[in-house]
């Protein structure tokens, strides 16, 4: 799994029917500890409802067809929880709101 923040949205009016009714947001992986970026950002396919700038755990591979809503779907990617909190070694790093 991937820590990341949502940091924008895709609009695709053209794309494969089995992604419609999906939201497609642009995800930048973050440092756990941090949250400070950690990587190139990617698109993944949002099944939670998440929002800018949210911390999210993301997906990837095989592993990103295996939700109820990509299922069957040509995903590489999906945001499949919104982050509350965590927790290092004893210490919160991250508290959302």
């Amino acid at each position: 799994m991937i820590v990341a923040r949502v940091i924008g949205t895709v609009v695709c009016t053209q794309k494969d029917s089995r992604l419609n009714g999906h939201t497609l947001q642009v995800v930048e992986p973050v440092v756990m500890a941090t949250q400070k970026s950690d990587g190139k950002p990617l698109v993944a396919i949002d099944t939670v409802g998440a929002g800018l700038g949210e911390i999210v755990l993301v997906v990837s591979g095989s592993s990103a067809r295996q939700t109820d809503a990509t299922t069957g779907t040509p995903v590489d990617a999906v945001i499949m929880a919104i982050v509350d909190c965590i927790d290092l070694d004893g210490q919160r790093v991250f508290e959302k709101g």
